[in-house]
């Protein structure tokens, strides 16, 4: 005997197909993209950029302090090119403040720009970065959360497409062995960012931090790895020498320091 499905069992069903293809049309909306102005991640981006209506998840490459610090100052450095024009702020949610100013200025996003949503728990953070984002006058939006599940990405993307404004998910560790990125997402791309070797220098000293930067999963295109180097103060992102440079660079050191 075949099972109809109840009048309770409708409205439930026709909401998730009407969510589904209101998601599906927001995906397929594009806003200014952002290139990096590196040829080597532009062209393997299927967009050329970071889609600036879209929602774009970054975490860091292990719970360490130093991978953390890399993550931020990426999104940072993001959300400071995104806002590059007089005038434009950024929407930063969080639920402590824990974030260092100097750093973040030396990624281009100096506190003038800034305007913190601290909400008393990660519902409440999410919630505020929904509402800046809808609101569409932020250059870009920032929120950092430990947990975020489906419908939450869901809603930021419709959010991040309804306001044609950028959000960038910083995704924390919660536990040190479970990847932040494992659960599903409706993000546009997902990155994994930690720190690398610097490049160095022709004198004793340490040169311009490096960072390893995974893109983990993108529409419309593969993933892939690459090494950067870190943001400079207009949150731009540069490839290092190349390593004949360096090498030439390291024999120089040595001949001085002999």
């Amino acid at each position: 005997m075949s099972v109809q499905p109840s009048s309770f069992d409708r409205p439930c069903a026709d909401q998730l197909a009407a969510l589904r293809a209101q998601l599906a049309q927001a995906q397929s909306q594009r806003g200014p993209v952002l290139a990096f102005g590196i040829e080597a991640l532009d062209n393997r981006l299927g967009a050329g950029g970071i889609d600036g209506a879209g929602l774009h998840e970054i975490t860091a490459a292990s719970p360490t302090l130093g991978d953390d610090a890399a993550a931020t100052l990426f999104v940072a450095g993001l959300a400071a090119r995104f806002a590059a024009a007089p005038g434009a702020n950024v929407a930063w949610a969080l639920t402590r403040f824990d974030l260092y100013a100097p750093g973040l200025e030396q990624a281009g996003l100096p506190a003038a720009k800034l305007l913190y949503l601290q909400g008393k728990n990660e519902t409440m953070a999410l919630a505020l970065a929904e509402d800046s984002l809808r609101d569409g006058s932020f250059a870009a939006v920032v929120a950092e959360v430990k947990v975020a599940d489906q419908t939450a990405t869901r809603r930021l993307q419709l959010a991040a497409a309804d306001g044609a404004t950028p959000m960038l998910l910083l995704r924390r560790w919660a536990k040190s062995s479970r990847d932040p990125l494992e659960r599903p997402s409706a993000a546009m791309t997902r990155w994994r960012v930690g720190c690398a070797p610097s490049v160095p220098l022709p004198a004793p000293g340490v040169g311009r931090g490096c960072w390893s930067v995974e893109l983990v999963r993108q529409r419309n295109g593969n993933p892939f790895s690459i090494v950067l180097e870190a943001c400079d103060d207009t949150g731009r992102l540069a490839l290092p020498a190349p390593a004949r440079h360096r090498a030439a660079a390291a024999v120089g050191a040595a001949s001085q320091a002999a």
